[in-house]
């Protein structure tokens, strides 16, 4: 008789719940840990402040968001609220892990202590990870110390309450950090004015601190509150000598693309480092995709040529594109084939992107271009068929349906064979919203940047033309020609063929344009506030 089974149980334990803080805006301010914890989440509960993009940008395709910020009717959560909802998460993922998303620090300001005792009261364990705190981090992108020589002491006042604790930040020498809704916040600086603070210490109150919507006042404290009560977002003002360092300091606001609002037609895959070197040079990137990939119509003949991989029908596989190399790991994967099954080939790989991806999958590339990222790039590298080095004369070429046959005329020229299989389709993408629609033919971006003359065909067909005023930015000369032909001004030309190089020559023409303004003696404004009826402001 066979020994009987036993079905392991499910686990009862509730989830083990950490509490990890966000940061206060910019996603480049998460710790290491906390996005090891995102990443590892069975749930992530987020509340009003910390923004689920941030969740979501580390975080697995399954996970489970939930919301703590608002009930089911949109209303506002009490902390107590938020506390049941928290132990209700860890018990709907008995066994897993929730993180319990804060913003800045949850040690600070973030009501902790209430949801930690309704766990501990629940038998839930929990870990704290400490966060980038909003009180240190937006003074210090907004250019301003919180201590110097003469200014060694700190006061931080959350204003909410009607009576603002503002004894401690009267003396000169003391640093005021004030935080709260622009209402609140103002009352709070009326009472440090009134306890005997002069009326003509510096203040820097900022909004929005450390994302690329950021923005700074300096004002004094007698004038600061009537300044701040319009403000609609919550604020961080920062009153004391130190503010006056801002002019020699402020690195952040001064960047050459700040407050930019930049229109990157690709794919959100695709366009994952241009989107990060935009936020380099201080710019928010918008994503609109302009094509849908899409596998071939008859996926017989990539099937084939993905066994002949594997059968030694091949000397070499050109990848000229990201979307290539994700076809033929989909196909590798639908068959039950893994990275071990290119030895044996050589690979090649249209550009660094593309390297990239294949290094992902555990393919270090062959040849890679280092001059011109392109078909003829890549041709220019590739060496001729020698048969007396080269014991297999035929290539395999996965790739858009669209692609033109540079590559393929030029190999074949070189004496190879090549098999030019068609890996995935490309189709025109549906039109994006109508507000987006809008905002591009009315001159809300202030740049758009096409990586292609498909780019540029596929955005106008969709979207319609940018407005005249918006910055048009090419990544080569075929791409620009293709703008031309099609009405648009081109102001900017990558030096280089990628999207590094495309984005630093959007930068340098935005330095360019803030240097003239500077010269004349003008405000410095962005492209899209230069149009009639928009308003300007000081970046």
């Amino acid at each position: 008789m066979s020994p009987t089974r036993s079905t392991p149980r499910p686990s009862r334990v509730p989830a083990r719940v950490a509490f990890v803080g966000g940061g206060p805006g910019d996603p480049g301010l998460l710790t290491v840990r906390a996005a090891e914890l995102l990443a590892a989440a069975d749930a992530v509960v987020v509340d009003q402040v910390a923004r689920e993009d941030l969740a979501l940008r580390h975080a697995r395709p399954d996970v489970d968001v939930v919301d703590a910020g608002h009930g089911d009717q949109g209303e506002r959560l009490t902390q107590a609220s938020r506390a049941k909802l928290v132990v209700k998460a860890a018990k709907a993922h008995p066994g897993g892990l929730v993180v319990r998303l804060m913003d800045g620090d949850p040690a600070v300001f973030n009501g902790l202590a209430e949801e930690a005792q309704a766990l501990v009261r629940a038998g839930v364990s929990f870990e704290v990870v400490p966060g980038v705190s909003s009180v240190t981090a937006v003074p210090s992108y907004a250019g301003v110390p919180l201590t110097s020589k003469s200014s060694a002491g700190v006061h931080v006042v959350v204003a909410g309450g009607s009576a603002p604790d503002v004894a401690g930040g009267v003396a000169a020498s003391t640093t005021v950090v004030v935080l709260g809704a622009p209402d609140k916040a103002a009352g709070a600086l009326r009472a440090l004015l009134a306890a005997g603070r002069a009326a003509d210490t510096p203040v820097a109150v900022t909004e929005r601190g450390t994302s690329t919507q950021q923005r700074t006042v300096v004002t004094t404290l007698g004038e600061a509150a009537d300044t701040m009560e319009a403000g609609q977002f919550p604020v961080l003002a920062v009153v004391g000598d130190t503010v006056r360092m801002r002019e020699a300091l402020s690195w952040f606001e001064t960047k050459p693309l700040f407050g930019w609002s930049v229109l990157v037609p690709r794919t959100k895959e695709q366009s994952g480092s241009m989107t990060a070197r935009l936020e380099q040079h201080g710019a928010r990137a918008e994503i609109v995709p302009t094509i849908s990939v899409e596998p071939p119509r008859t996926p017989q003949q990539l099937e084939r040529a993905v066994k002949g991989m594997v059968t030694g029908r091949y000397e070499w596989v050109g990848f000229t594109s990201v979307n290539a190399v994700r076809a033929i790991r989909e196909k590798f994967d639908e068959f039950g084939l893994d990275a071990r099954s290119f030895a044996g080939l050589k690979v090649a790989a249209v550009g660094g992107v593309t390297a990239d991806a294949l290094r992902e999958w555990g393919i270090n590339p062959d040849l890679v271009p280092t001059d011109e990222q392109s078909a003829q790039g890549l041709l220019d590298a590739w060496p001729p068929y020698d048969p007396d080095l080269d014991p297999i004369d035929r290539v395999f070429l996965p790739r858009a349906d669209i692609a033109t046959d540079t590559l393929v005329a030029g190999l074949q020229e070189n004496g190879w064979e090549v098999d030019d299989v068609t890996a995935y389709r490309t189709v025109r993408a549906a039109p994006p919203p109508a507000p987006v629609r809008d905002a591009i033919k009315g001159g809300a971006f202030d740049a758009v940047v096409f990586t292609s003359s498909s780019t540029v065909r596929n955005l106008v067909g969709i979207a319609g033309k940018p407005h005249a005023g918006t910055v048009i930015a090419c990544i080569g000369p075929a791409t620009a020609k293709t703008a031309e032909e099609l009405g648009l001004r081109v102001d900017v030309l990558a030096p280089e063929p990628n999207a590094s190089a495309l984005v630093d020559a959007l930068a340098d023409h935005g330095r360019s344009l803030a240097l003239a303004a500077a010269e004349a003696g003008e405000t410095v404004v962005r492209p899209s506030q230069r149009r009639p009826g928009s308003r300007k402001r000081a970046t």
